[in-house]
């Protein structure tokens, strides 16, 4: 019997060392655990499943008016938006308010009619938004997702995966303002003369609850289940977890985010001021400069891929010509994954070189030189 258990025991901890999934297991119906950087996924369940996705449509609805209107843009608010139902900021026909007071009202209080003021003032109307959406979300390879409304009321033809919604969730937090915004507990707005004071507080309990949480997004319908985005940020690394159809996604984020970080490390690729290339120059003091790295690149990974999948893009003159100043810049380099860039570095000159006028040839020099185009 003793045997059997140390047997069972042994066997359990191989599994749960190859397959750490079995040890993480959650109830959500679907969930998606990806590295933000890269875009690794790092633990999956059903995560390229259909399913309806709630209020975390709003993700979305975001990204699209941050990256086509400025956030001082004012918004009229027709009476289709302030009739919206469910969640709300108690909007009013007629009122005038920022674009910036509108996306805080979307992603913090959940706004339902946020969310079509948003899209009649983007796309002109609901329908044109909603293609919208979807066509940037086929963009970011984002494929099973297609969109209705901006505010992730239940409507046929309204789905997306786990997947998909981390892929969207990684381009919005690719946006400092978006990143801002989620990230914010409680936001107020004074009354101006074409609105009321309004305060905003964020329904995302796991800026509270977990170290380095910040956003994204919560989703309730009755239909959908309780859906939910997060995203933290530890040591250079940063995690996105998405639960569809989550009944205790609070805690189920908290372990599949201990996970992603237990799994994904964070580490210098490249630091400041490495030499990374050294060029030769043309009519100076030296025969050739280094080349340093303008900032850290910290690169994240697991044990099984390391760098394999890396590529280092340099893009610089054959030659450099004197003068030159330390610190300028002489060309850049691009880290991609896959491909695709992740970040791109100045590459800075380490020192200073000076002008040398060159040597004329002399008389025997340029002799030779003439016989030489004698036989081209």
């Amino acid at each position: 019997m003793r045997r059997f258990v140390l047997i069972f025991f042994t066997v359990f901890s191989i599994l749960s060392a190859v397959c750490p999934a079995y040890a993480i297991d959650v109830s959500a119906r679907y969930a998606c655990v990806m590295d933000a950087q890269t875009g690794r996924v790092l633990y999956e369940k059903n995560a390229y499943d259909r399913h309806s996705m709630a209020s975390t449509t709003k993700i979305m609805t975001a990204l699209l008016a941050l990256e086509n209107t400025k956030e001082n843009e004012i918004v009229t608010v027709s009476k289709n938006a302030a009739g919206t139902e469910g969640s709300s900021i108690y909007l009013s026909a007629g009122e005038k308010l920022s674009m910036e007071a509108l996306l805080y009202g979307l992603l913090l209080n959940s706004g339902n009619d946020a969310a079509i003021a948003i899209a009649e003032h983007v796309g002109g109307n609901v329908e044109k938004f909603a293609q919208m959406m979807t066509d940037r979300a086929h963009a970011l390879g984002a494929k099973n997702t297609q969109f209705k409304n901006p505010n992730g009321l239940d409507e046929e033809g309204h789905y997306t995966t786990a997947y998909d919604l981390a892929l969207i969730t990684r381009t919005a937090l690719l946006n400092p303002r978006f990143t801002e915004i989620v990230s914010t507990k409680h936001k107020s707005y004074p009354a101006t003369e074409g609105s009321i004071a309004r305060s905003f507080t964020n329904h995302n309990k796991l800026l509270s609850l977990y170290s380095g949480c910040i956003g994204v997004k919560t989703g309730f319908t009755k239909k959908t289940g309780r859906c939910l985005v997060s995203a933290a940020r530890r040591d250079h690394s940063t995690i996105i977890c998405v639960t569809l159809n989550a009944p205790n996604d609070w805690n189920y984020h908290k372990r599949l985010l201990d996970y992603g970080f237990s799994v994904n490390q964070s580490r210098p690729l490249i630091m400041k001021d490495m030499i990374l290339k050294t060029l030769p120059v043309k009519n100076g003091d030296v025969k050739a400069l280094d080349l340093l790295a303008a900032d850290d690149f910290y690169l994240s990974y697991n044990g099984k891929e390391g760098l394999s999948k890396v590529t280092l893009d340099y893009k610089l003159p054959a030659t450099i010509p004197a003068p030159v100043t330390a610190g300028s810049q002489i060309g850049t380099l691009t880290v991609r994954y896959n491909g695709d860039p992740l970040c791109q570095i100045n590459l800075l000159a380490a020192g200073d070189v000076t002008f040398h006028e060159p040597e004329k040839p002399g008389f025997w020099e340029n002799l030779i030189n003439f016989f030489k185009n004698l036989l081209k």
